[in-house]
């Protein structure tokens, strides 16, 4: 799939980027050029990524349309937890689950770990380090496209969705 300059697109961790050019450049120890994008992540303002149209490595998709995040909203309550059979697989299945990009995805991590903080405070325990990180990563990523799709600031974005999910 070919970007075009000015979309809005998910690129792997570094979260919503816009297109900003479709360039060639040439590769070290190759001849010729290689198309790559230029992107602007929308939460890292100044700064610019270059990567391959045709990276393999790092996941890139489109973002929502506003129906998709429409959709995602209304079945949240549905989205199962992200179920860890083996305590020591923890940290790599939520690395394995955002490297996805996939919302419904982040929905489980989120919602698996706020159950998580939820009991654990109630057990008068503190929230794990590394629960407090993905929670973080997941959040960051679901509400930064949420809010560049929906057109709703990032920082409101929790407490829209709180207020879409429990009507």
């Amino acid at each position: 799939m070919v970007f075009e300059i000015g979309e809005y697109i998910v690129y792997g961790n570094t979260g919503v980027c816009k297109v900003e050019e479709v360039t060639k450049m040439p590769v070290p120890g190759t001849q010729g050029d290689k198309l790559y994008y230029a992107l602007e992540p929308v939460y890292h303002k100044g700064s610019r990524v270059f990567t391959p149209v045709d990276n393999q490595k790092v996941k890139m998709r489109p973002v929502l349309t506003m129906q998709e995040a429409d959709e995602l909203i209304g079945r949240i309550k549905e989205i199962d937890l992200l179920w860890v059979k083996n305590e020591k697989d923890r940290e790599q299945i939520y690395k394995d689950t955002l490297r996805t990009c996939d919302c419904e995805e982040l929905v489980k991590i989120i919602k698996t770990l706020y159950l998580r903080k939820k009991t654990r405070l109630e057990a008068g325990k503190k929230v794990t380090s590394s629960d407090a990180k993905y929670l973080h990563l997941a959040e960051e990523s679901l509400y930064g496209e949420l809010s560049v799709v929906m057109g709703i600031p990032k920082d409101e974005m929790e407490t829209f969705i709180y207020n879409k999910v429990k009507e």
